[in-house]
């Protein structure tokens, strides 16, 4: 798989607007994970992944991005086969790409899939 990541500590200083989270409508997985979907047009997402820091360790099910998958970490840290990433950290998996992200403390991530995903056994 391969794996493009950027800091953009240097670059940005990120907010979060806890009222605004509070305000989407986020579906919780009942594991310490919630998802908002922020945008949709056929395969195409974009949404937002909140992660509670006492979360099940395996709250995200392995997967595989069809076209990809572009987050950035807005806050926390979260990790899988590639590594660990922090807040700033944008990362870019390849098409096909197959992975089993788990969160590390309070974590919310910006998630974008070009062609969707699909969750794997």
């Amino acid at each position: 798989m391969a794996l493009l990541r950027r800091s953009l500590k240097d670059l940005l200083k990120i907010e979060i607007d806890r009222e605004a989270l509070a305000k989407l409508q986020w579906k919780d997985f009942g594991n310490g994970l919630a998802m908002a979907r922020l945008a949709r047009e056929g395969a195409r997402e974009l949404v937002l992944y909140r992660v509670a820091a006492d979360a099940d360790p395996r709250a995200f099910l392995k997967h595989e991005h069809i076209g990809g998958e572009f987050y950035l970490v807005l806050e926390g840290r979260i990790g899988d086969e590639t590594g660990v990433y922090e807040e700033g950290d944008l990362v870019w998996l390849d098409p096909q790409s197959v992975h089993t992200p788990r969160a590390i403390g309070d974590t919310i991530v910006l998630v974008l899939w070009p062609q969707g995903v699909k969750v794997l056994d």
